[in-house]
């Protein structure tokens, strides 16, 4: 909950000291499947994370940029979940063909590696990094300035600021870091990160994470969809049952299921359900909607986060879905 609640203030801040939204104030899609790659290492959600390293893959990424990053999270999420990660990396290569890419490069043996790493870390944090709690153990600043910030900072493949990306993400998926996640914040900012790409990660990062279901796929049904949405199939047999998962402002479009209704399990996220004629309803983990055939709606995610839900279809002779038109922005906008 203490996470929660910090996550939405950052959130909150950026949003409304952000500025006007430029070109440069989005993630490319780059930034972004590094976002979602580290996000699902630290939290260990290994089934999501295959989705994201595959994803990744197709959309450019190198197999040796993905490893950096994984190498990278182990200084911040522990050894196991980067070793879980790069084992997870390992399989997928095996079941396709990507582009390996240059690989990084270590530091000789004869460089000085706390003079490197002190002068990365300087010019991320935005000044040296000093303190009391260096004094009291030592070996940890060294540990941080020649091995994080020298050996594997000046590896390349990444730049300074795709790792402050990879270290947001996973610092934000991780309960109890909030003075950390804080400071790599303002790292961001230094490396040129603005405030909406910050927002854009911390956004990211609300995905809902399960252990029982996984993302799916690009949902077949997007043209009755705004925004990105996925779907995994659970079951075709007896009750048909999808596992939905929506992109922060992503919605369906109105529609009706004709004689067979649906029910919503709704299992991670922040999102809305909108009976015609009536006020939209918040939903949240934990809720379930029973919708009536017949019933004119929609539902979706919250401009601010992620949201996932089960659909169960009710089984009927000669049911049918009835698409009708798109929950506009105009619309969807008044919802806070």
């Amino acid at each position: 909950m203490k996470k929660l609640k910090f996550l939405t203030l950052v959130i909150s801040a950026v949003l409304l000291f952000g500025g006007t939204i430029m070109a440069e104030d989005t993630l490319s899609l780059k930034q972004q499947n590094i976002a979602t790659i580290s996000m699902y290492t630290a939290s260990a959600d290994l089934k999501n994370l295959e989705i994201a390293v595959k994803k990744g893959l197709e959309d450019g990424l190198t197999i040796n940029e993905i490893k950096e990053v994984m190498v990278q999270l182990y200084a911040y999420c522990g050894f196991p979940k980067s070793l879980n990660a790069l084992g997870t990396l390992l399989k997928v290569t095996k079941e396709g063909t990507y582009t390996e890419g240059p690989a990084g490069k270590p530091l000789s043996k004869k460089a000085n590696k706390n003079k490197i790493g002190t002068k990365t870390q300087t010019e991320l944090v935005g000044s040296p990094v000093k303190g009391e709690l260096f004094e009291f153990a030592p070996a940890i600043d060294d540990y941080l300035k020649e091995h994080l910030f020298g050996d594997i900072f000046a590896r390349g493949i990444l730049t300074n600021q795709e790792r402050e990306i990879a270290t947001i993400a996973a610092l934000s998926s991780i309960e109890g870091v909030e003075p950390q996640l804080k400071s790599h914040i303002q790292c961001g900012k230094n490396t040129g990160l603005t405030n909406k790409q910050i927002s854009a990660i911390l956004i990211i990062t609300s995905k809902p994470k399960t252990e029982i279901f996984a993302i799916g796929e690009p949902n077949p049904f997007s043209k009755y969809f705004i925004g990105q949405s996925y779907l995994n199939i659970l079951t075709k047999e007896q009750v048909f049952t999808a596992n939905v998962t929506f992109e922060p402002a992503c919605r369906n479009n109105w529609h009706i299921h004709h004689k067979g209704g649906q029910i919503l399990l709704c299992t991670g996220g922040r999102g809305w359900y909108q009976q015609w004629g009536k006020p939209a309803q918040e939903l949240k983990k934990g809720d379930v909607v029973n919708i009536a055939p017949e019933t004119k709606h929609w539902h979706g995610a919250a401009k601010d986060s992620w949201f996932s839900h089960v659909a169960i279809e009710v089984p009927s002779d000669g049911g049918s879905t009835e698409w009708c038109e798109e929950v506009s922005d105009e619309e969807y906008n008044k919802l806070p």
